[in-house]
């Protein structure tokens, strides 16, 4: 069994940073993508960024230059530092872990997600 704990999130006035991160525990031997979603109110989750085991990264358009992803592969651990946040970024965050290499074979595991709200 492999859990994702999510931290980092909460109330930011426009303009401000916030810096959310995602730990994943269980038996690991190796995972292979990390990576972050984000889910508004009435719309689909779609990605906010990615990063490989061997540091690729992925971002969508929106945040090119704002935000950036990183991890610890020691720690199984994925961070993403948010910066000059817009209201429009305001949704729940969820860590997304894939090819997750496990003794029973690979999982994909998402985290219960985390709260981002941005005030303007």
């Amino acid at each position: 069994q492999v859990h994702l704990e999510e931290s980092g999130g909460g109330l930011v006035q426009a303009g401000g940073s916030l810096r959310l991160s995602c730990a994943a525990s269980g038996s690991i031997f190796r995972i292979n993508v990390m990576a972050w979603y984000l889910q508004a109110p009435g719309k689909q989750r779609e990605l906010v960024a990615a990063i490989t085991i061997g540091g690729s990264t992925n971002y969508a358009d929106s945040v090119k230059g704002r935000f950036t992803i990183s991890r610890d592969n020691a720690k199984n651990t994925v961070y993403l530092q948010m910066n000059s946040l817009k209201p429009e970024d305001t949704a729940v965050y969820y860590c997304h872990a894939d090819r997750v290499l496990t003794p029973t074979g690979y999982l994909e595991v998402w985290g219960q997600g985390t709260l981002v709200a941005v005030s303007s």
